[in-house]
């Protein structure tokens, strides 16, 4: 009992652990006010999900735009580096990232808490597969095919797609610097209605840019079902009502693959199961139990 008390404690605060991780990753507010970048030697490192590097309050690095930059540049020396830095995260903690320590994810959560009716995404579910295709289009091919007269490929995500670069960096230090402000033009405009557009869809749907766009999340994903970390299905407990699959807002049916690629590890399907047969563990095993006839009958 102790154990299950202990699991339910972590998910009630993992808003608490969503605001450290943004605050942590966010440190300097001054520079908000000062209309500038912070550029310490931070900034050479990588923060686990999305924050963008032209946050003025970033510390230090987002990941894809530190993939990107090596990506298209054959000469950067970092480049196993900031590689091997994601895929150890992926490769340990898995969507966990997403779920915990992703200040754009948390921003889009809080949106959904406005009160309206919400809309459930299952029929939309081959959206989901959208986000792969722009981790490999946007993040990989076009910096390393398309590149300028000294060889350097553009950071086609963050410069084109990126919302949270638009809402960290681009409105912040637009408001707060007049020369910015000047120099504005049809990007920026194509870029806030983005945002804006992943606003208004975050109100009504559940994590909308998680689910169908970020390029982080596909990576990320690839890694859930293979992470140290990991959901565990009892089945000796498991009775296959569907319960954990009900409260999902990811769409995922937890019994049947509880390491689904879709599924952030934010412990909802824990607390719902009314047989405490979800535990959470650090395994090098997958062992993710199917059920699908016994659930469908129930339903």
């Amino acid at each position: 009992m102790a154990k299950e008390k202990k699991v339910s404690k972590t998910n009630r605060n993992r808003w608490k652990i969503q605001l450290f991780a943004t605050l942590a990753t966010n440190p300097f507010f001054v520079n908000f006010f000062q209309g500038k970048i912070h550029k310490g030697r931070l900034k050479g490192i990588c923060v686990p999900g999305l924050n963008c590097y032209s946050c003025p309050a970033a510390a230090a690095s987002c990941p894809i735009g530190s993939l990107q930059a090596v990506i298209g540049s054959s000469k950067f020396k970092f480049s196993y580096y900031i590689v091997g830095v994601v895929i150890f995260i992926g490769a340990v903690l898995g969507r966990v990232v997403c779920g915990f320590l992703c200040p754009f994810g948390w921003f889009q959560e809080l949106l959904h808490k406005i009160p309206t009716k919400k809309f459930s995404t299952k029929k939309l579910h081959f959206l989901t597969y959208l986000k792969y295709v722009i981790l490999a289009v946007f993040v990989i091919v076009l910096p390393m095919t398309i590149v300028n007269e000294v060889g350097m490929g553009d950071p086609f995500f963050c410069k084109y797609l990126c919302p949270a670069g638009i809402l960290e960096g681009g409105i912040p230090l637009s408001l707060a610097n007049s020369g910015i402000r000047a120099s504005l033009g049809w990007l920026f405009t194509w870029k806030s209605c983005i945002l804006l557009g992943i606003i208004v869809l975050a109100v009504f749907f559940y994590r909308p840019f998680c689910k169908w766009i970020c390029p982080l999340g596909a990576f990320y994903a690839l890694f859930n079902k293979i992470s140290v970390y990991q959901l565990r299905v009892d089945e000796g407990k498991c009775t296959a009502c569907g319960a954990c699959s009900r409260v999902c807002k990811m769409d995922v049916d937890v019994f049947r693959s509880p390491n689904h690629t879709e599924c952030i590890r934010c412990g909802d399907c824990i607390r719902a199961c009314p047989q405490q047969a979800i535990n959470k563990s650090f395994t090098l095993k997958s062992i993710d139990k199917k059920k699908g006839e016994t659930y469908e009958k129930s339903n």
